[in-house]
C-alpha cells in the first residue's frame, strides 16, 4: 500500500469468524491491505484489536487516518446458540401470556411424536399480563391502567430481569399502550433495557412479533456491552471513527442502533460475503450468482438473481444448522425480520471428523474452531478435520499457510488421521482423506440446494462465486457435483467478507401492516401509507446523523393470494400502479412456486420502505483495484503430488500463484496458493485469470 495521504479517508472492514478474524484496509486511492488473525472466542474484541493494529502497522497508516470501521459480528448469534443472553421479562395483553409456548404448528421432525420445541427465551414466571385491549383496527377496547402496568414492571424487576420486552395485541395498528408502558419504565427505571414490539417490527402476526421483540430484549444487554467495549478499545487506539454493523438484510447500521436493535444483526457474518458478491455482480455485469462461503466452522450459500440477493421475510435462530430442509421450521426462535436468504450447514475447514456406531464417518457439524484448531495447526488439536484431510491430499502447502505465518505439522496430522479414521475403516490414508473431502462436499451441496432447488431455481443456471478460507479448495469439485459450469474466485477470497463490509450501503428498513386488497381503490391508501412510512424513515435517519436532503427510498410490498398464509415481497414498480404491482407479484409467485393464478384476488399485507443515504461512488471498493494491489508480485512456481480420487490417483500438480496465471485457460490439475486461501483445479477443470484478477474455473463438460 502507498504511503498515506494527509487527509483522513481510510476505511476498515472487520469480519469475525469462528476460526479467523479478517481485516481489510481500503485507502482513499483504492489500494488495499489485508490481515488474517486467529479469532479469540469469548473475547472477540481481542482478535479485532490485534488484526487492526497489525494491518495499520504493515500499511504504515496512523490510526487517526481511519474514517470508518465496518464490522460483522457473531456476538448476538452466539448468545442465542449458547443461551447466555440476558434475563428477560415479558409484558403482554391479558390472555396472551403463553403465546411463546404455543408458537406455530410447525416441527422440523414431522414423524417424531416426542419432539420438544426449544424452551422460550422467557420462562413463564417472567411473562406477566396487563388488562388492556386494542381491536384489529387499532381502536381502544380496554384502556390500560398505569398502576396495573407499574405493578407488572416492579414484579419483573424484583425477579432480577435485565431487560423487558413489551408485546401487546394489535400494537402494530395502535402502539399507544405499548408506548405508555415504555414511557413508564424509562421514567421510573432509567437505564433499563426496553424492547417495544411496534418499534422492533410493526407488522401483523402475534407470535412472530412477540418472538422478535423478546429476542431483541434478550440480546440488548449483550450487544450493548460488546459494542461499548469495542468502541472504547478502538478509540483508545487513536481511531476516532464511527463503527457500522452489518445487518441481516445486507445493509449497514450505526453501532448505536445495533445496540438498540441487535435482532437485525443476527446474520451479519454470513451476509457480509453476499454483499461483496453483489458488488462483484455489478462490476462484472453478472446478474445471476450463487455464493459459496466456506470458512472454518460453517458453509453458507445464497443466491443473487437479476442483480439482487434473495431475501426471506422471516427466519429462525437457534435451530440446528444441519437439517434436511430449511423449509421445515419449528426448531428455533422465529423472527419477523427480513434477511438475505442464507443457507448454513456445519461443514467448514475445521469441521471434526468422527466415526458413528455403524462404522461410517461424519464430517461436522462440530468444529475445532480457532482453539485448538485442526491437528495440523499444532495448537493442541487431536481430532481430524477437513483441513487435515486437504493437507494430506496435497491440496494445501505441507509446510505453512497464511504466507508462512502459520506453520503446519503434516506428520502429526497423518499419524492421528490414520489412527482415528483410516485404520478403523480399513482404508488407506489417502482414501480416507479423499472420503472426508467428498463427504464435506456433499454436506455443502445441501446448503446450495436449499437456496436453489428448494426455492424453485436451477443451480446450473448460475455462476458459483467461491470465497472463505476453505471455499476455493472445494469449489471446483462442488461445482462439478452440482453441474455448475463456471466458478469465480474473487480477489482476496479468504477475506472476502471483510471486503463485502466495505461494499454494503448504509440502510434501514421500515415495515407497516396494511391488510388491504390490491384493486384500484387501494392506490390512494397505498400512496398515503408509503408517504407516512418514508417520513418515519427520514426522521429516524436524521436522528442517526444523516442529512435528510441526501436520502433515497425504495418501496416494497408483501402480497399473497386471498386465503394464503404467507407472503412474497416484491419491489413497488416505478409506475406505482396496482395492476403493475399485481403483475410483479404473479411473476415472483411463478418463479417461486411454479404457477400463478390469474384472476385470483390479491391482498397487500405489509408495505416496506428502505431508506439510505446516497453514498458517493468513491466509497465503494473496486474489486479489480484490489487484485492489482495484492497480486502484482507474481511469486514462485513449483509442483507437488496431489491425490484426486481413485479415478485419477496421485498426480504431479503444478503449484503457482494468481499473478502467474494466464488470461488463456490452462488444463488442470493446478493448485494456486495465496496468502488467505488455496485454489484447487482438479483434472478436467480449466483455470484462467480475467482482467479483473478473478480466477475462473471451467469444467470441460
Amino acid at each position: 500500500m502507498t504511503s498515506p495521504p494527509a487527509h483522513r479517508g481510510y476505511r476498515l472492514g472487520v469480519d469475525v469468524g469462528g476460526t479467523f478474524t479478517d481485516v481489510a484496509l481500503m485507502a482513499p486511492d483504492g489500494q488495499f491491505a489485508v490481515k488474517k488473525v486467529s479469532s479469540t472466542p469469548g473475547r472477540y474484541d481481542e482478535g479485532i484489536i490485534t488484526g487492526i493494529r497489525q494491518v495499520l502497522k504493515d500499511a504504515g497508516v496512523p490510526p487517526e487516518s481511519v474514517l470508518e470501521v465496518c464490522h460483522s459480528t457473531t456476538a448476538a448469534t452466539n448468545a442465542v446458540l449458547e443461551r447466555r443472553g440476558a434475563t428477560v421479562g415479558l409484558i403482554t395483553t391479558k390472555g396472551f401470556r403463553d403465546v411463546l409456548e404455543l408458537r406455530r404448528l410447525r416441527t422440523p421432525s414431522l414423524y417424531d411424536l416426542f419432539y420438544t420445541p426449544p424452551e422460550p427465551l422467557v420462562p413463564r414466571r417472567l411473562r406477566l399480563e396487563v388488562d388492556e385491549r386494542m381491536d384489529a383496527q387499532g381502536r381502544v377496547l380496554t384502556p390500560i391502567d398505569p398502576e396495573d402496568a407499574r405493578r407488572a414492571v416492579d414484579q419483573l424487576l424484583q425477579e432480577g430481569v435485565e431487560s423487558i420486552a413489551v408485546c401487546l395485541i394489535n400494537a402494530y395498528k395502535n402502539p399507544l399502550h405499548e408506548q405508555a408502558i415504555g414511557d413508564l419504565i424509562r421514567k421510573d427505571h432509567e437505564g433499563m433495557f426496553v424492547s417495544l414490539s411496534h418499534r422492533v417490527v410493526s407488522a401483523i402476526r402475534e407470535y412472530e412479533r412477540a418472538s422478535t421483540a423478546v429476542a431483541n430484549a434478550y440480546l440488548m444487554p449483550i450487544m450493548n456491552a460488546y459494542l461499548t467495549s469495542l468502541r472504547r478499545r478502538i478509540t483508545a487506539m487513536g481511531i476516532k471513527a464511527p463503527i457500522l454493523v452489518m445487518q441481516s438484510s445486507g445493509g449497514m447500521m450505526t453501532s448505536h442502533r445495533a445496540g438498540r436493535r441487535p435482532v437485525f444483526s443476527l446474520e451479519s457474518g454470513p451476509v457480509a460475503g453476499v454483499a461483496g458478491a453483489l458488488q462483484l455482480s455489478k462490476e462484472m455485469a453478472a446478474p445471476n450468482l450463487l455464493t459459496f462461503d466456506m470458512g472454518g466452522t460453517t458453509t453458507k450459500a445464497a443466491v443473487i438473481e437479476n442483480g439482487a440477493p434473495h431475501k426471506a421475510a422471516e427466519y429462525e435462530i437457534g435451530a440446528p444448522i444441519s437439517r434436511g430442509s430449511r423449509l421445515l421450521k419449528g426448531g428455533g426462535y422465529l423472527l419477523l425480520v427480513r434477511a438475505v436468504d442464507v443457507a448454513e450447514v456445519g461443514a467448514g475447514g475445521g469441521s471434526l471428523v468422527s466415526l458413528d456406531k455403524a462404522g461410517s464417518f461424519q464430517v461436522g457439524p462440530r468444529s475445532a474452531g480457532a482453539e485448538p484448531g485442526p491437528i495440523c495447526y499444532d495448537r493442541g488439536g487431536s481430532q481430524p478435520t477437513t483441513t487435515d484431510a486437504n493437507l494430506l491430499l496435497g491440496y494445501l502447502n505441507p509446510e505453512s499457510l497464511l504466507g508462512g505465518a502459520l506453520k503446519v505439522n503434516l506428520n502429526k496430522a497423518a499419524g492421528l488421521f490414520d489412527a482415528q479414521v483410516a485404520r478403523p475403516l480399513g482404508l488407506s490414508l489417502l482414501e480416507a482423506a479423499y472420503g472426508v473431502h467428498t463427504v464435506a462436499n456433499a454436506s455443502m451441496a445441501r446448503a446450495i440446494r436449499s437456496v436453489t432447488t428448494e426455492r424453485g431455481r436451477d443451480a446450473r443456471n448460475f455462476t458459483l462465486v467461491a470465497f472463505g478460507g476453505s471455499g476455493p479448495c472445494h469449489a471446483a469439485a462442488l461445482a462439478h457435483q452440482m453441474g455448475i459450469p463456471r466458478v469465480i474466485i474473487p480477489a482476496a477470497p479468504g477475506l472476502f467478507s471483510s471486503l463485502g463490509l466495505l461494499s454494503a450501503p448504509q440502510e434501514y428498513e421500515f415495515v407497516h401492516s396494511l391488510m388491504t386488497g390490491s384493486g384500484a381503490a387501494a392506490r390512494p391508501v397505498l400512496e398515503e401509507s408509503y408517504a407516512a412510512l418514508e417520513a418515519e424513515a427520514g426522521d429516524v435517519l436524521r436522528r442517526e446523523g444523516y442529512d435528510p436532503q441526501g436520502l433515497v427510498f425504495e418501496r416494497f410490498a408483501d402480497l399473497h393470494y386471498a386465503a394464503q398464509v404467507h407472503e412474497l415481497t416484491v419491489p413497488m414498480p416505478p409506475s406505482g400502479q396496482t395492476p403493475d404491482l399485481e403483475a410483479a407479484f404473479g411473476e415472483e409467485h411463478h418463479r417461486t412456486y411454479g404457477y400463478q393464478s390469474p384472476g385470483e384476488p390479491i391482498e397487500i399485507i405489509n408495505i416496506r420502505v428502505i431508506g439510505r443515504p446516497a453514498a458517493p461512488p468513491s466509497s465503494q471498493p473496486n474489486l479489480a483495484a484490489i487484485g492489482a494491489s495484492l497480486y502484482r508480485a507474481q511469486g514462485g512456481r513449483g509442483s507437488r503430488a496431489a491425490y484426486f480420487g481413485p479415478r485419477h490417483g496421485h498426480l504431479q500438480t503444478e503449484v503457482t500463484t494468481r499473478g502467474r496465471l494466464s488470461l488463456q485457460p490452462i488444463p488442470g490439475p493446478v493448485i494456486i496458493e495465496e496468502y488467505d486461501t488455496t485454489i484447487v483445479a482438479p483434472p478436467g477443470c480449466a483455470v484462467s485469470r480475467d482482467d479483473r484478477w478473478n480466477v475462473i474455473l471451467r469444467w470441460e463438460q
